[in-house]
């Protein structure tokens, strides 16, 4: 299954050309440095997405909750990343990494045997961000938001409302995550603790 940060393809920055007042917030990162880097450090919660590819439409509408690491290592371009995701009522835990992309602003996996690539979308939020997707033209745009905590205000909400406006898709198309829908607590709270003793034991 696709990752929640995954759920994108190919980029987004023609349409972020247009001078539209509804892209006015968003910033594609290019390049993406050790500061950009240090910031997505650390845990984030899928907030909710929309997809015009039926494929990565299908994929997020079968996320309950999920939330994930992210931990860069600046000298190999590389995040590694830690998920938890709630699907069919059950958890999946999987751990990977994420090749960064600096030059060009954006993240990849690989995942079911292809190499998916994002675009990374800044807010004036330090504590939220986007991953967009533009696959053949309009078709199949898309966008993923996160966010540090489970709910997010009305303020940043807007930013990701703006958004989806500003690449052409209507705010009925989006699915959201649950956190009440969550199954992952027990696994992480068991990696949590493990993490804590090998880490006094070192």
């Amino acid at each position: 299954m696709v990752l929640p940060w995954a759920l994108t393809v190919l980029s987004l920055i023609p349409l972020l050309d247009a001078q539209s007042p509804a892209c006015a917030n968003l910033t594609a990162v290019a390049p993406i440095t050790n500061a950009t880097l240090d910031r997505l450090s650390g845990k984030w919660f899928y907030i909710g997405s929309a997809f015009r590819n039926p494929e990565y439409n299908e994929s997020a509408r079968s996320i309950q909750a999920a939330f994930f690491y992210f931990e860069p290592k600046h000298a190999e371009d590389k995040i590694i990343l830690r998920d938890y995701q709630t699907t069919e009522n059950k958890c999946v835990y999987n751990s990977s990494s994420v090749t960064v992309y600096r030059k060009n602003g954006t993240l990849s996996t690989y995942e079911s045997g292809r190499e998916h690539f994002a675009d990374l979308l800044l807010t004036k939020h330090p504590k939220t961000f986007m991953l967009s997707a533009s696959w053949n033209g309009k078709k199949n745009v898309g966008m993923s938001f996160y966010a540090d905590k489970p709910e997010v205000t009305q303020e940043q909400k807007k930013e990701f409302l703006d958004a989806i406006k500003c690449i052409g898709i209507h705010e009925s198309e989006i699915t959201y995550s649950d956190e009440k829908k969550d199954l992952c607590g027990p696994l992480h709270m068991q990696h949590e603790e493990e993490r804590k003793k090998e880490e006094e034991g070192s």
